[in-house]
């Protein structure tokens, strides 16, 4: 059950709005899901959340877009946010996710937290090659 009350017409406050209209004219649809519209109880909220996905997610950058997705997947997976692994699987298949990269995707999931909570538990020390250097 959310925490708080999506506003019945959201697009009536002018901020939100064009918030909304960014979101759609970025990604070429209509459909604006309920994160957003649940962004708007808050519009200054709202406008900074879709400021850094926008500049993250929908801005060219070295990592192909199905690869963002994938890794915002993996990372929600790990923090537990059954709404954002499933909004950006959905992406992920939408941007040409395979069955098999999708089967792949999960079996490095499982290898990745398994792995990591036993060396967490274990407290290994981190070896001196992978240490990353400082530039000066």
């Amino acid at each position: 059950m959310a925490t708080v009350t999506a506003p019945a017409d959201p697009e009536a406050d002018p901020r939100v709005k064009a918030v909304f209209d960014d979101i759609r004219a970025t990604r070429g649809t209509d459909f604006i899901n309920n994160v957003w519209r649940y962004l708007a109880f808050d519009p200054g909220l709202l406008e900074t959340t879709w400021a850094e996905v926008k500049s993250v997610m929908a801005t060219p950058s070295a990592l192909d877009p199905k690869v963002k997705e994938m890794l915002y997947a993996a990372v929600s997976i790990a923090n537990g946010c059954d709404y954002c692994t499933h909004s950006h699987l959905a992406a992920a298949r939408a941007r040409g996710m395979s069955a098999a990269e999708q089967a792949d995707f999960f079996r490095v999931v499982g290898s990745a937290g398994k792995t990591n909570m036993l060396l967490n538990g274990l407290r290994v020390p981190v070896d001196a090659a992978f240490e990353m250097a400082q530039e000066d």
